[in-house]
């Protein structure tokens, strides 16, 4: 009798369905969101995360997102909705994302569950990054809002 080494696999935990978003490029900042800031001080401005849970209770104003910081490492942070942007349900399939989302406790959506929240937090963050300063935009705006309104060019109506 022979005793083989066995050596273990590693176990791939199975994809799952999650919302995908990007960072805002610009966000506003300061007293009546006069200044901008390039993403949020975790992310840098287009980088894709994926939300791993929201706050109902709060009316998802925050949201769990895994990501890539702006050092390359991933992480595990909790953000304003309306500094997001594009949210769609991707099936994801990256051992890093995964292990992160099993250390949470996330429980698995389904493609439609994942499609219902991506369209509830699309129209819930539009509607906070209108309603967050309360006041006119600066002249020129790089915000997302005014970067989606001016088109290509990327510069704002006067």
């Amino acid at each position: 009798m022979t005793a083989e080494s066995v050596t273990p696999q590693p176990v791939t935990p199975e994809p799952l369905w999650l919302v995908a978003a990007n960072v805002v490029r610009w966000r506003r900042y300061g007293d009546g969101g006069q200044e901008l800031r390039p993403g949020t001080k975790s992310y840098r401005g287009g980088a894709k995360v994926y939300v791993v849970d929201t706050y109902p209770g709060m009316a998802h104003e925050q949201v769990t997102t895994i990501g890539r910081a702006r050092t390359g490492r991933w992480i595990t942070v909790d953000t304003g909705s309306r500094h997001l942007h594009t949210f769609r349900a991707r099936q994801v399939f990256a051992p890093a994302v995964l292990r992160r989302a099993d250390a949470i406790g996330m429980r698995a959506r389904s493609r439609e569950e994942a499609e219902e929240l991506a369209a509830l937090l699309e129209r819930l963050a539009a509607e906070y990054r209108e309603t967050h300063h309360g006041a006119p935009h600066p002249t020129p705006c790089l915000c997302h809002a005014c970067l989606t309104v001016a088109g290509p060019e990327g510069v704002t109506p006067a």
